[in-house]
């Protein structure tokens, strides 16, 4: 299921890494839900591309990312639902990698692979670092995945009895979907392969692209950072608050970084530090690094 919405520069090569796994029709839909986009039609786009094995589905109005996710979930209708965004892209094996997950533990609610981010060129600029260095059912997941967000919608399918008994996404519209991972992890074991299978693009067009900009996502973060706290065992809930919170504190001056070398706009990069003391003020480390920013810009260098 291929939500979209104005990403129409890269739904082409995210449509083609799709219909080279070369699945036939009764083995899996293909259908590109588009939440009322207009920078292009994209009707025509798929059916150009897709030659009648890719189906279509418009919005009869904008209706924002997460009513878009819970349109593809209902109107999947396969055991296993795959939210593949309209601009991210999977790389050869990486249906059959993800089935044999599923048959090999099936017990798994989910299962996703080791994936790589992607610049606005396609061309791979980081890979998200080993959960194992073996296949299999992740151990101690729950507390993992409630310290920090570690999965992007590319690389991970879940079965859809688990979205039936779970729900959709909900509350926000960045940090949606480490919310959804940690109350999958709650319920379910979670498989995993290494195997790098999946590319998230990150672009400034992008719905989290422009809350990287403004600085909003530091807050929508805190929010989810409460929302996880329901799901753990109370004895564990202090010690995973203050790790998430420190590591996206750090974070969040990594982007405030990148976003001086990229812009020069002082603004943002004062609403990010701003965000991020308000998320987490301890240690040395993070006020040296949030100096070298102040300092970068004093100079103005890059």
């Amino acid at each position: 299921m291929i939500p979209v919405y104005n990403c129409a520069a890269y739904l082409p090569e995210t449509l083609k890494s799709v219909l080279m796994q070369s699945i036939a029709e009764q083995d899996m839909q293909i259908e590109v839900i588009d939440d009322a986009s207009t920078d292009a039609n994209v009707k025509e786009m798929v059916e150009q591309i897709g030659k009648g094995r890719i189906k279509y589905y418009r919005q009869p109005e904008n209706m924002g990312s997460l009513r878009n996710f819970e349109t593809c979930i209902n109107r999947a209708k396969g055991k296993l639902v795959h939210l593949l965004h309209g601009d991210d892209r999977i790389r050869k094996g990486y249906y059959q990698e993800i089935g044999k997950l599923f048959q090999r533990y099936p017990e798994a609610g989910a299962a996703f692979c080791r994936f790589s981010y992607m610049d606005e060129a396609g061309e791979v600029d980081y890979v998200q670092p080993f959960e194992m260095k073996k296949e299999g059912i992740l151990q101690n997941w729950l507390v993992r995945i409630a310290e920090r967000q570690r999965i992007q919608y590319a690389s991970i399918v879940v079965r859809r009895e688990v979205y039936e008994k779970l729900g959709s996404f909900f509350g926000i519209t960045y940090g949606e979907d480490w919310e959804m991972w940690v109350r999958i992890a709650k319920h379910y074991p979670v498989a995993y392969t290494p195997t790098v299978l999946a590319d998230y693009r990150k672009h400034i067009e992008s719905i989290s692209s422009q809350k990287f900009m403004n600085g909003q996502y530091l807050s929508d973060i805190a929010f989810v950072m409460e929302l996880i706290q329901e799901h753990l065992p109370e004895e564990q809930r202090e010690a995973v608050l203050e790790k998430s919170k420190m590591c996206f504190a750090h974070y969040g001056v990594s982007v405030a970084n990148n976003i001086w070398h990229a812009t020069h706009n002082k603004q943002n990069v004062q609403e990010h530090i701003k965000h991020t003391l308000d998320m987490h003020r301890g240690g040395l480390s993070l006020y040296y690094k949030i100096a070298k920013v102040y300092l970068k810009m004093m100079t103005n260098r890059i």
